[in-house]
């Protein structure tokens, strides 16, 4: 080594290296003379392999690792497996606590957008331009974002039809519209798992693919029904002759456990809100939605003007012809907002702020615990088993799980319930996005028989009307699901759902964004214009939805196929960059206060990424640490 520095020092050429030697002396075998025999590069490909580190799919259903120091169950001794026993059994009872206050949380939140919506509902269903069935559309998308439960907006819809209020014909985009609307409860649940990049994007996906399967099966369904009036054809042939001899009713079984809670804290009249849609009966005049009497008595009918407080009485008022008239009973209800000097729209911000703090907290909650339980063997058996197919056939394995989703939803009476359970389920990476999309067809499916159940209790000649509806609510599920499932090409919902995903991943605060345009300000814009009348709603509505047909199908062709575009269409660096990318609007979000941590661990991973590839697959110990730095 001191006669190499003098050499340097002295400008001299340092002697030539060996064949297969290193500027540190050492032999590098990818360069030696004779050359490394088949067999050596083999091994050193297989070693190299195995330590590099491939991208993690953030879809994949992740295997996970034993943890080396956890000891295994029949190493453990009598009193360390009753502590393991101990500690599962409270983790596995606390989450079944904690969902328990989570669908309180998602009946307090249903409770709180009535309330708030008040007559707002009424005045919205009733519009003389609900004809139009564009407008009939977004008015059931609204409506069911309003009550927060599209078994709530369909039995709406079904008492306007069997009352006479709404025409079959009229109430069919109301129907369509309605099942788009329900899917706004566990977009918001996503939002819960916004702090760790990779389960968000597999939550919101997870969200969102209900979604993309309503809107799609919308589209295609609609323009059909208004060219042909196919479901409504179908389901008038089904009820010409129908015998009403045996009534329906209504199944509760989820609200019998979660009603004890619930009733404590609010109860509203469903009499009045059903009244307060269709404009009928005293109930119309009624100013608040919060119940007023509980019990009710028996007076004989001389007696009942005098016991009549106001005009909210007749939300109590059975007619008993034979022997007496039923009335309410002063202050017969206790719960918490029972006779309070607040408003319906106070009350219903306070539900709505405690709602979500307790919806959020119980999900953290319970990702949390079954992120610690979701670990080990048994874990990776419960995830491949929930993911697996049927074995021989495989295709099967899809009906089964429709099957699942539809009954698992008829039990709990929503959809919204059933599907906002699943989304942090997806969000961890127990049941992968491809087998929740039948599960969420399933539970379309299994929603429909509130409907269903709602029209048969119906009395007079609007009976077979409103169970005509019910039906086309039916067969519109039956159909979309006929449309993009069957056919693994057509599972459209799929891919789309990814790309919304992937796009909140990388830019999180689009998800706010996709709420709000999608559930809200598409149906309002169209709503507000619908008030202009047909014309209005052309001339504005019209373009700005060939721009956009224009505007997917370019982008697809760009995809697939831009060689047949025009050579300034195959892409749109020549617009604005807020016109084609969202970068520009990540920045402004990024420059707020609230934001700068997103960058900062933006920042992070992207640093964590960088890697230094070795192209010949070998060590080169040229580079190592004990390298010579001789120039």
């Amino acid at each position: 080594m001191g006669d190499l520095n003098a050499m340097v020092a002295h400008n001299q050429s340092p002697p030539a290296y060996t064949v297969g030697q290193e500027s540190n002396g050492q032999v590098n075998p990818a360069y030696m003379a004779d050359g490394p025999t088949k067999e050596q590069v083999a091994a050193k490909e297989k070693e190299s392999q195995a330590r590099q580190v491939p991208e993690d799919d953030p879809w994949a259903v992740a295997e996970i690792g034993v943890d080396p120091n956890e000891k295994k169950w029949a190493d453990m001794t009598s009193e360390e497996k009753a502590k393991r026993l101990a500690l599962n059994t409270t983790k596995i009872i606390v989450v079944f606590g904690f969902l328990y206050l989570f669908i309180c949380s998602l009946d307090f939140l249903s409770s709180a957008f009535r309330l708030i919506a008040g007559k707002t509902t009424g005045d919205v269903m009733n519009n003389d331009y609900v004809q139009n069935p564009i407008v009939g559309l977004m008015i059931g998308i609204l409506v069911t974002v309003l009550v927060q439960s599209s078994s709530t907006s369909t039995s709406i819809i079904v008492s306007m039809v069997s009352a006479g209020i709404l025409s079959v014909h009229t109430a069919v985009p109301m129907i369509l519209g309605s099942n788009i609307g329900t899917s706004v409860t566990n977009t918001i649940v996503s939002l819960t798992q916004v702090g760790d990049r990779n389960e968000f994007r597999r939550a919101f996906a997870g969200a969102t693919v209900h979604d993309m399967f309503n809107w799609l099966s919308v589209i295609v369904l609609l323009i059909i029904e208004i060219t042909t009036g196919m479901l409504e054809a179908i389901t008038t042939s089904m009820v010409q002759n129908i015998d009403m001899t045996n009534k329906g009713g209504e199944i509760n079984t989820l609200k019998i456990i979660t009603e004890p809670f619930t009733k404590l804290v609010v109860q509203l009249d469903k009499n009045v809100l059903k009244a307060w849609s269709t404009g009928m009966g005293e109930l119309a005049n009624a100013t608040t939605l919060v119940k007023q009497y509980c019990k009710y008595e028996c007076a004989p009918s001389s007696t009942v003007a005098p016991v009549t407080r106001s005009s909210l009485l007749a939300t109590s008022i059975k007619a008993n012809p034979k022997s007496c008239v039923k009335v309410g009973v002063e202050n017969s209800c206790s719960f918490i907002f029972y006779n309070t000097s607040l408003s319906d729209v106070q009350i219903g911000v306070i539900l709505l702020i405690a709602s979500l703090i307790i919806l959020c907290s119980a999900l953290v909650v319970i990702v949390k615990i079954l992120n610690s339980m979701m670990k080990g063997k048994m874990a990776n058996i419960i995830r491949t088993t929930l993911n697996a197919n049927v074995p021989y056939m495989p295709w099967i394995t899809g009906y089964i799980a429709i099957f699942v989703g539809a009954f698992m939803t008829f039990l709990v009476q929503s959809s919204s319930i059933f599907t906002s359970t699943l989304t942090p389920l997806i969000g961890i990476g127990v049941i992968s996005v491809e087998r929740s999309y039948p599960l969420t067809l399933g539970s379309n499916l299994g929603t429909t028989t509130t409907a269903l159940l709602a029209s048969m209790a119906g009395d007079g000649d609007g009976v077979t009307n409103a169970i005509q509806i019910a039906l086309v609510h039916l067969f519109f599920n039956i159909f979309g699901i006929l449309l993009f499932y069957p056919i693994p090409f057509m599972r459209f919902p799929i891919p789309l759902a990814k790309k919304l995903g992937d796009t909140t991943a990388k830019y999180r605060w689009f998800a706010i964004l996709y709420l709000v345009l999608m559930f809200f300000v598409i149906p309002g814009f169209v709503f507000i214009l619908s008030l202009g009348g047909p014309i209005v709603l052309g001339v504005i509505g019209v373009p700005i939805l060939v721009a956009l047909l224009l505007a997917i199908i370019i982008n697809i062709i760009q995809n697939k196929k831009p060689s047949i575009l025009p050579q300034k269409l195959r892409n749109w660096d020549w617009l604005p960059k807020p016109l084609h990318s969202l970068e520009p609007y990540d920045a402004c979000c990024l420059a707020l206060p609230c934001c700068r941590s997103c960058k900062v661990e933006q920042d992070t991973n992207e640093l964590q990424r960088i890697e230094v590839v070795k192209e010949n697959a070998h060590e080169n110990q040229a580079y190592e640490g004990n390298a010579d730095t001789r120039i």
